[in-house]
């Protein structure tokens, strides 16, 4: 590593908060991380970092070192990207990152298109189902539900998200019609779960168009989206689901869309978010060619609930 390397090493240290979670995204030993820090601060003559065996804080000369290595991480990212735009064909690598099943479904399919056409291109795929620092963590564009919090951030809207509610067949045979708000609530149901997230609570519009809210009577939690529509499938319980999580179920019967007199409220939009107005034109044409998957106007995964138009409220907006 040359000087301005072991630089932008510090700010990630500080940025992941450790020489471990640095070396796990590097795919480094934690001993060269080490070594290479204190490279950097024999280099300059002066301590950086104070460590002690549970944490790491930095010096008054460390913090000046960090600001300096931020404005050289924008200098050379700028730089590259300036220098992308001038080439005919996109060349370089495209670092993506998304939810789990979201890349599993569509963004690995645009990444085998988006190869094809543009060779040049290296990608580079994260699935992980958490909001992640595109820019700390050095993301070149993400795939989430919602808008970015973070202001600095470009978004794009890429597709809608829509909810049904659904069970099996042998479901409602063992509990009959499901047909009010007091009996959804009352019976057993299959809730997606992480830590700090618990999807349990769902809105919907009543006869006046007040917003209300019916809550699901947690029987099993699961963090994997793929596992709530699983669960749902053996018959014990019943699910709130993403339209995107259906695939072939409700046209084989396997499982029935049930209350689809609610006027139920969208989940979200999937946008991409992107750190650059003016971003390389690789992330632009990638942006198309995942849209081109899904689709313009209506979503791909739309087409796998027959009549959804007209279910939950759709014929009234």
């Amino acid at each position: 590593m040359d000087f301005s390397t072991r630089l932008l090493l510090l700010l990630e240290v500080i940025e992941l908060g450790s020489f471990t979670n640095v070396a796990e995204q590097k795919n480094l030993d934690r001993s060269v991380i080490s070594k290479q820090i204190s490279r950097l601060e024999k280099e300059v003559g002066v301590r950086l970092l104070n460590r002690t065996t549970r944490s790491l804080s930095l010096t008054a000369a460390g913090n000046e070192m960090v600001s300096q290595a931020k404005q050289l991480r924008e200098l050379i990212s700028n730089t590259h990207r300036l220098a992308q735009n001038y080439h005919s064909e996109p060349r370089g690598t495209l670092r993506i990152t998304s939810s789990m099943m979201f890349g599993r479904q569509y963004v690995q399919d645009a990444i085998s298109l988006f190869q094809k056409q543009y060779p040049e291109v290296n990608c580079e795929l994260r699935l992980e189902d958490r909001i992640v620092d595109i820019v700390q963590e050095g993301f070149d564009i993400g795939f989430r539900i919602g808008k970015p919090k973070n202001s600095s951030l470009i978004s794009r809207k890429i597709a809608r998200s829509r909810i049904l509610i659904v069970a099996a067949p042998d479901f409602i045979q063992q509990y009959g019609e499901i047909d009010t708000i007091e009996k959804l609530q009352s019976l057993p149901a299959t809730i997606y779960s992480t830590p700090g997230l618990l999807l349990d609570k769902f809105a919907y519009l009543d006869e006046k168009g007040g917003e209300q809210y019916f809550q699901l009577n947690a029987a099993y939690k699961v963090n994997d989206v793929e596992m709530v529509v699983k669960s749902v499938l053996a018959g014990n319980t019943l699910a709130v689901v993403t339209a995107q999580m259906i695939q072939n179920e409700i046209k084989n019967g396997q499982l029935i869309p049930i209350m689809t007199h609610l006027n139920l409220e969208d989940f979200g939009t999937f946008y991409a978010v992107y750190p650059h107005r003016d971003a390389p034109i690789k992330t632009k044409l990638f942006i198309d060619v995942l849209i081109s998957i899904i689709g313009e106007d209506l979503p791909v995964w739309e087409g796998n609930i027959p009549n959804f138009n007209q279910l939950y409220g759709r014929t009234k907006r």
